[in-house]
């Protein structure tokens, strides 16, 4: 208990500690939809997008929300307008305008000699940047989304495994699908002085994939992911206070051990359950495992019931 205890003496860390919590939680829970509905790399590169937006912002002076905020978002605007028509799908849509807009972010970096700023933070993470504003920022982020998300349970659900059948329901997908874009947006926004931007992929995916593999239920799998991603990142922060490296790296690399675990599991199960058979004589049901080398012969006087 002391080893637990000893850091949280340190204000940096407690708030380290509660923004990798809610970060956490919060991309376990919008990873959910990211998987359901094969976005994963919308994610990278809204990432990508917003980190554009947080140089722009700091050359014209904005806040680093301000800046990256207005980028995601527009990023995200720009995705959807571009791609409601079909004709341009929505990898080569994401790959266009999030790269131009990380782009404009490393051009002005390499232009403007006198920039002082450090983008280290948002690159990779760094608990010691954690500030009373990240904070309140987060906090704010994970409740509306969350508030959001319960409000909007049945409309997300439908447009994420059957868009078709949504819209025959009268459900508005392409509104949907925007305020979705939105949520996911601020999310990245949010979590990037936590885990990065190099990052932020990995922490969205990760805790919803582990969550796949163990439940086909889409409400468990919600909150399978929330629990699992508040863990990752709980642990995680532990793991960069005790090795002193980025928080991003040690959040990320923790979840996909978790991931492996549970693929392990997973497979361990599923090879157990291919070899187990059930057999039945007169009555008596029993079950034995097969190695498929060695023939299995049965004794019918041994399973005769009496």
């Amino acid at each position: 208990m002391e080893f637990l205890l000893e850091p949280l003496a340190y204000e940096f860390f407690r708030h380290g500690l509660l923004a990798a919590l809610l970060v956490g939680s919060l991309c376990g829970v919008i990873g959910v939809y990211i998987i359901l509905r094969s976005m994963s790399y919308v994610g990278h590169g809204l990432s990508h997008a917003a980190f554009g937006g947080a140089v722009v912002g700091f050359t014209l002076n904005l806040n680093f929300y301000a800046g990256a905020g207005a980028m995601g978002l527009l990023a995200a605007l720009l995705i959807n307008r571009i791609t409601r028509n079909g004709r341009i799908k929505p990898d080569a849509a994401i790959g266009i305008v999030t790269t131009a807009m990380f782009a404009l972010g490393v051009a002005i970096i390499s232009q403007v000699r006198t920039f002082s700023q450090s983008f280290e933070a948002a690159l990779f993470g760094n608990i010691l940047g954690i500030t009373g504003e990240d904070l309140l920022v987060i906090g704010l982020v994970t409740i509306s989304t969350m508030i959001m998300i319960f409000f909007m349970y049945r409309p997300l659900l439908f447009s994420t495994f059957d868009n078709e059948a949504a819209q025959v329901f009268g459900i508005r997908t392409e509104a949907v699908q925007l305020i979705f874009s939105c949520l996911l947006t601020l999310s990245i926004i949010a979590s990037m002085n936590v885990v990065g931007v190099t990052m932020i992929a990995a922490t969205l995916i990760t805790p919803a994939a582990t969550a796949r593999i163990l439940t086909d239920s889409f409400s468990r799998m919600l909150i399978y992911s929330l629990i699992i991603g508040g863990i990752t990142g709980i642990t995680g922060i532990y793991l960069s206070y005790i090795f002193n490296a980025a928080s991003g790296a040690t959040i990320v690399l923790f979840g996909a051990s978790l991931f492996c675990l549970a693929l392990f599991a997973s497979l361990v199960r599923k090879k157990l359950t291919m070899h187990t058979h059930l057999h039945r004589h007169g009555n008596l049901v029993h079950s034995h495992l097969h190695d498929h080398v060695h023939e299995h012969k049965h004794d019918a006087q041994h399973h005769e019931p009496r």
